[in-house]
């Protein structure tokens, strides 16, 4: 009794392997294979690129916030004083600090003060939001500490004042530039608050990776903000910063136990909350965009499998008549579609990764290409298009290209199995 081969057997492979590479000649299937591969593997590259671009966006953004802001900001609740002005300042602010961070997975606690100015140089004028804080406290911030766009020396913090990179090459000023600073709310006369201009050395110009930020801070020395701003022996606010800022919910009810009384917390995912759900958003409509992009370059397979069919119905016929059953025949084409799906992925991958590893070359070659000016921070916030490969996002772009591959091949291989040979070699 002759035994039923194995599925995909090595004959099986060799009927397809004849089938892709076949000739001009013989129908033109081969162009329609190379077709179908470049559609596949610049779907993917695609896929892959546009992944990783997101990824590192959202790694970019999460990055430089927690690096230059607080993760959890800690204020007292609004109250009225005895001119009838709203007061939220925090007078026992070291006794805060110290049972803050007592609580476990916090780093730092540090009190601030923070006030909005008027930037003078020369002819010069910007607005700037000034950060009163301790020179400890500037030096553990990651983008001060670890920043590789900060000139000047820390260690002089307490001589002068901490200028964001922006802000300074609008101003004109460079390490040791003295600045104007001027305050609406400044000495209390018997005419009413007169502004206050003081000046300031500039000890250190910092680069914390967003726009927006370098363009508008100042940080000032915490006891010198003090009596800037009028917030002698108090300051505005508590800033806790912790190790794991991406699970700082399950930390809120340990820090407003901290806190104690009369205290409000405001975490940096209440700030910028809004913003991460709808780069999630905007993620998730990518992926199903580019899902069907890829679906579109699979659909290329269904069109040259459907030719290779018809091309060959008399040699299907005749496998047919010489014992080949409907699975092997099925398989072979099956073959032919996974393996033209397999080397487009397999293509895309390539080029998809080597897209997010060299993306700054290629970047600049675009922006040399196109005059320069192809990407304006002052827009989007940062300073470069950023690009992070994980290898999940390879994953899932390579899980979703192959099994599309292989569902579209299912129509034509099935009808090409199920093809009559009677009425294949009839006309024969």
């Amino acid at each position: 009794m002759a035994r039923t081969p194995a599925p995909f057997a090595a004959f099986e492979w060799m009927i397809a392997w004849r089938y892709l590479r076949a000739r001009r000649a013989e129908g033109g299937v081969s162009v329609m294979t190379w077709i179908s591969l470049i559609g596949i593997a610049l779907a993917v590259f695609a896929l892959i690129a546009t992944l990783a671009v997101r990824s590192g966006f959202r790694s970019e953004f999460v990055g430089t916030i927690l690096g230059a802001n607080a993760h959890v900001t800690i204020y007292k609740v609004a109250g009225v004083d005895d001119q009838g002005r709203i007061e939220r300042s925090i007078a026992d602010y070291d006794a805060l600090a110290t049972a803050v961070a007592a609580v476990p997975g916090v780093t730092r606690a540090a009190p601030l003060v923070r006030g909005q100015v008027m930037v003078n140089h020369r002819d010069r004028n910007s607005g700037a939001e000034v950060l009163g804080i301790s020179a400890a406290d500037l030096a553990a911030l990651p983008g001060i500490a670890e920043g590789s766009g900060t000139i000047g020396d820390p260690a002089r913090f307490d001589e002068g004042i901490a200028i964001g990179s922006e802000l300074a090459r609008d101003l004109g000023v460079g390490v040791g530039d003295r600045v104007k600073l001027i305050s609406p709310e400044g000495v209390k006369t018997a005419f009413g608050t007169s502004p206050r201009v003081n000046a300031y050395e500039v000890v250190l110009v910092f680069s914390l990776g967003r726009y927006d930020i370098d363009r508008v801070r100042i940080y000032m020395p915490f006891a010198e903000a003090q009596s800037y701003f009028n917030r002698e022996g108090v300051a505005d606010e508590l800033e806790v910063m912790v190790t794991d800022p991406e699970n700082i919910d399950a930390m809120l009810p340990a820090l407003m136990a901290a806190a104690g009384e009369g205290a409000q917390v405001w975490t940096w995912l209440d700030a910028s909350g809004g913003f991460l759900r709808a780069l999630e958003v905007e993620d998730n409509v990518m992926f199903v965009i580019l899902s069907i992009l890829v679906l579109i370059a699979a659909m290329n397979i269904v069109s040259g499998l459907i030719m290779l069919v018809k091309n060959k119905g008399r040699d299907i016929g005749i496998l047919r008549t010489i014992g080949l059953s409907e699975g092997s025949v099925m398989r072979v084409f099956l073959i032919c579609g996974a393996f033209t799906g397999l080397i487009g992925t397999a293509i895309g991958v390539i080029l998809g990764c080597l897209f997010a590893l060299y993306i700054d070359p290629i970047f600049s070659f675009v922006n040399y290409a196109m005059g320069g000016g192809v990407w304006d921070p002052a827009i989007r916030g940062i300073y470069n298009l950023p690009a992070e490969l994980h290898l999940r996002d390879v994953l899932s772009a390579v899980a979703l290209s192959l099994g599309l591959s292989v569902f579209v091949t299912l129509f034509p291989a099935r009808r090409a199995a199920r093809l009559n040979p009677v009425e294949a070699l009839r006309y024969e």
